[in-house]
């Protein structure tokens, strides 16, 4: 097969974000996926776009870039087109505790340059006119938004103008005499190429096996309901304030938060739950009912609306809750850029960015040190 400057392995949102910034840099990128386009976890998000949900540090840094980086690609390929928009956030308290951690930990995000604005309880119907009334208050993020995940990486891919061979599994990674990557082996041939990008999503773990090094990434299954079409009834992206901690939770148990939003279609997306039940493809009943009654909770006149459809997906889970991106020492010529959990979508273009940089020899924009792949060796 041609050679390439860089084989990029996973056309899930991150993956294509890599292809695309490498593209921009001037290198000749291929990208390879066992499935198809957006076929993983992309295929399964919401396309959530957020600083919301993120504490100040470093993911918050990368997430703020990002999404500069986002309304940057939706004047490059047309918003309207990847159903980009930018509909903000509110975050929900059910109790008067809850609302002060909420307020307390807004208050960190405005000190580390996030739009954070409080809201009364009795001034979130003004917001959001079918909410609750009985919630103790919220915060309303302006930077939140939403895209339709595989129509954003399909345009941003064509836009990239790389090759791409989809249903094309990898199954070794060559390496010359002093362990430098030198060809990607496929089930349809070799690949070669000085520099590989690990995007492989929840399957990162296993193309990092192929070069002898463990990249601790795990599959947390989660589930969405998707509800008939219906009028433009929710404004924003509005999720319950315990949503920011099931994130951060490490538990294998089912975790349920009320997550709620409208689409250009009309019908109202439902999440989110989390667990590790490893590749697990069931569906399950006590989290689909979690689901609705959280989304009741919030919103109760979904309670006489039809749900049409659910589906499932597997977040790349890392045990420490940040992403891996950057060169790993242990290979030259092995990049990362995986275990970004359920933030793939929204950290992508700055996480593209960043790898992009590293490949050209370019300092990249963000500190990388706190995503770097070495950091898992300490938890061996």
């Amino acid at each position: 097969m041609t050679a390439a400057d860089v084989v990029v392995v996973g056309a899930g949102m991150t993956g294509v974000a890599c292809a695309y910034y490498a593209a921009r840099a001037g290198l000749v990128v291929t990208v390879v996926d066992r499935g198809g386009v957006a076929a993983g976890t992309t295929g399964a998000g919401e396309g959530n776009i957020l600083v919301s949900d993120k504490p100040p540090g470093p993911e918050l840094a990368l997430a703020r870039r990002s999404a500069a980086l986002w309304r940057e690609l939706g004047d490059a390929v047309g918003g309207a087109r990847i159903e980009l928009e930018h509909k903000g956030g509110l975050v929900v308290a059910a109790s008067p505790a809850e609302d002060a951690a909420l307020r307390s930990f807004a208050a960190g995000q405005r000190a580390a340059g996030v739009e954070a604005h409080e809201v009364a309880a009795d001034e979130l119907c003004d917001h959001e006119p079918h909410l609750a009334t009985d919630l103790a208050g919220g915060v309303r993020y302006p930077q939140d938004m939403q895209v339709q995940p595989m129509l954003a990486a399909a345009h941003l891919l064509r836009a990239a103008r790389v090759r791409v061979l989809t249903g094309t599994r990898v199954v070794g990674l060559d390496r010359d005499t002093a362990g430098a990557i030198r060809a990607v082996r496929t089930d349809r041939g070799l690949l070669p190429t000085r520099a590989v990008v690990n995007a492989a999503g929840v399957w990162a773990g296993e193309v990092a096996a192929l070069a002898g090094v463990d990249l601790p990434i795990l599959p947390r299954r989660g589930f969405v309901l998707v509800t008939e079409p219906l009028p433009a009834l929710v404004r924003h992206k509005v999720y319950a304030a315990d949503y920011v901690a099931n994130v951060g939770r490490s538990s294998t148990d089912l975790q349920v938060s009320p997550v709620v939003e409208g689409t250009r279609a009309g019908t109202v997306l439902i999440g989110s739950t989390r667990e590790r039940v490893g590749f697990d493809p069931a569906f399950s009943l006590r989290a689909l009912r979690g689901l609705a009654a959280g989304a009741v909770r919030l919103f109760p006149f979904l309670k006489s609306v039809s749900a049409i459809r659910a589906y499932r997906g597997f977040r790349p889970y890392s045990p420490d809750h940040l992403p891996t991106i950057g060169a790993d020492s242990r290979v030259p010529g092995l990049h990362h850029a995986a275990g970004h959990e359920g933030a793939g979508i929204g950290l992508a273009p700055a996480t593209g960015e960043a790898v992009a940089a590293l490949l050209t020899g370019a300092p990249p924009p963000l500190d990388l040190r706190p995503f770097a792949p070495e950091r898992h060796d300490v938890h061996l």
